[in-house]
């Protein structure tokens, strides 16, 4: 039998320690509806088994949690009992990528933000409109689609005369200088709590759309709304959004406008692999609380 007590399992470059199974069994009990990949994924982001790049280092990853599942250690959610290969080991499987098909012109709307009320943040949940967020997000938004993992949400804007735009919530970064410091929490209790943040990683209005106040407009709602929606999804309720706007190209007028908190710069390096350079610039970072005590929480050493 596996003994967690004095050992330290190692894998691939990753390795798991007393403490580590500990936050293991929290996290598998407190986030029950993730399937085992996003499992394996969102604990490889939180446990630091990822490559230079930051990818997640999958295998290693599914190897260790195996071993502690037949220890009987922790209890990693069922492998799916249905489909090809079900019963089988999962490892990592080649996913072809999603092709994302250019979305059809959208309607022009010009006009005041009283002509198109009400407004409404339409969760997406349905594998067409899945699709349909997907690749309005790679065509129409700056940076394109990235496929999230671990905790997500869709949202398509509308009103009743048609589509105005599309977000996409992911989890949160790592660590960012500025925003570890406004919280104030200890590594430990960033490791915990991460999860309860979460990142607005893509916001689009389509680009059809001139309407003054609107984006502002839409993000107070989905201030609002999200906490109901994201514990219908993940069976908890999140205390603090944030996100990330290039200023050499955009003010990020419309949060700041929607209440949203300007923290300071991203330091603009990243990480890469060895003999690579890593492009990028500092982006202002900014931050929404969620929950009058979204502080003391994320800084609690105690579920909740």
């Amino acid at each position: 039998m596996f003994q967690v007590e004095g050992f330290v399992l190692r894998h691939g470059g990753c390795e798991v320690r007393k403490e580590d199974v500990a936050y293991i069994r929290r996290f598998l009990a407190n986030f029950p509806k993730l399937s085992r990949s996003e499992a394996i994924l969102t604990l490889s982001e939180h446990l630091g088994w990822t490559t230079l790049a930051g990818a997640p280092k999958y295998d290693a990853a599914l190897c260790l949690l195996e071993q502690l599942d037949q220890a009987n250690e922790i209890h990693l959610p069922p492998l799916k009992t249905s489909g090809p290969g079900s019963g089988k080991r999962q490892g990592r499987r080649r996913i072809e990528p999603e092709v994302l098909l250019a979305p059809e012109p959208q309607p022009v709307f010009q006009c005041a933000l009283a002509d198109l009320a009400p407004v409404r943040l339409r969760l997406v949940t349905e594998r067409c409109d899945v699709t349909h967020v997907n690749a309005c997000l790679q065509h129409l938004h700056p940076l394109g689609y990235a496929k999230p993992f671990g905790f997500f949400a869709r949202y398509l804007i509308e009103a009743d005369a048609g589509q105005l735009g599309c977000i996409l919530l992911s989890g949160a970064a790592r660590a960012l200088l500025a925003r570890d410091k406004h919280i104030g929490w200890t590594a430990a209790q960033r490791r915990c709590n991460l999860p309860w943040v979460i990142n607005n990683s893509r916001y689009l209005i389509f680009p059809s759309v001139n309407v003054p106040h609107l984006a502002s407009h839409v993000l107070g709602q989905l201030a609002r709304q999200l906490p109901d929606d994201w514990e219908r999804l993940w069976s908890y309720r999140p205390l603090l959004l944030e996100t990330f706007v290039d200023t050499a190209f955009y003010r990020g007028s419309c949060y700041l406008g929607a209440g949203w908190e300007a923290l300071g710069h991203t330091s603009g390096r990243g990480l890469a692999r060895p003999g690579e350079s890593y492009q990028s610039s500092p982006k202002l970072i900014l931050i929404k609380p969620l929950h009058p005590q979204w502080r003391e929480r994320l800084t609690s050493d105690d579920h909740f």
